[in-house]
């Protein structure tokens, strides 16, 4: 239900732009596609942070928009993208949708400047090792990092900057979203067979989990409610791979 809570915040904001018909409709196919995404780990870790029910789905629903624009245009790169029509015709608008509607929201939500600041700058860091990314023929731990850190790692520290901004976990943000992109990432790749990890030497693959483990690890020491379940499918994905 609190997964589900966003989503409906997500189309209600949605629904109350001036859009043709033809684009809200690729635009619920894209937030459909970003489902779970971002938005069960966003109510849980807002809730626990104290944030008022309003407050809270307004700034979930801000990520899941951008979470969706970033899916969107990974799964363009990938050719994955199956759920719009035309896709490197329809998708570019249907992303920059995505990406107008969390600033719009954002702004609507009345945080601080200095925080949009921080967290799209954080933002925009994260999306430059994409470039490296579409361009690897051959993985290595270190261009395994690199890449890991920026598109998930630095993804996470935004958004929980913008989650738990004037709440008693803000100073907490940064790095606790650091450590969930990252360990997240690695799992995320075991799980899928994900070339980025598969291919990867044996001993860049101990590498690649045993920094992993250390992110996890420094998740555990938080003691937080809200980690708990993303730890519950993490640990046994990284302790399988080594």
């Amino acid at each position: 239900m609190s997964a589900g809570a966003v989503f409906q915040e997500a189309l209600r904001i949605l629904n109350r732009q001036h859009l043709p018909a033809i684009s809200r409709q690729d635009l619920v196919a894209a937030l459909e596609a970003g489902r779970p995404g971002t938005l069960g780990f966003t109510y849980e870790a807002g809730a626990e942070a104290g944030l008022p029910r309003q407050t809270l789905l307004t700034r979930a629903a801000a990520i899941y928009f951008n979470f969706c624009a970033g899916n969107l245009a990974d799964d363009l790169s990938d050719g994955d993208c199956t759920y719009l029509p035309e896709p490197f015709r329809t998708g570019p608008c249907t992303q920059l949708i995505l990406q107008t509607l969390f600033f719009q929201t954002l702004v609507e939500a009345d945080l601080p400047s200095q925080t949009l600041s921080l967290a799209t700058r954080e933002l925009i860091a994260a999306v430059g090792p994409q470039h490296i990314e579409v361009r690897t023929k051959h993985w290595s731990a270190p261009v395994f990092r690199e890449v890991a850190e920026g598109i998930a790692g630095r993804q996470w520290s935004a958004y929980l900057q913008i989650l738990w901004c004037d709440t008693a976990l803000a100073n907490r943000a940064a790095a606790v979203g650091l450590n969930i992109g990252q360990a997240g990432h690695v799992a995320k790749d075991i799980s899928s067979r994900d070339p980025r990890y598969t291919t990867l030497p044996q001993p860049d693959k101990r590498e690649i989990v045993a920094w992993a483990i250390t992110a996890a690890q420094v998740l555990r020491e938080e003691h937080l409610g809200c980690l708990d379940a993303l730890l519950r499918w993490i640990d046994p994905l990284l302790e399988g791979a080594l």
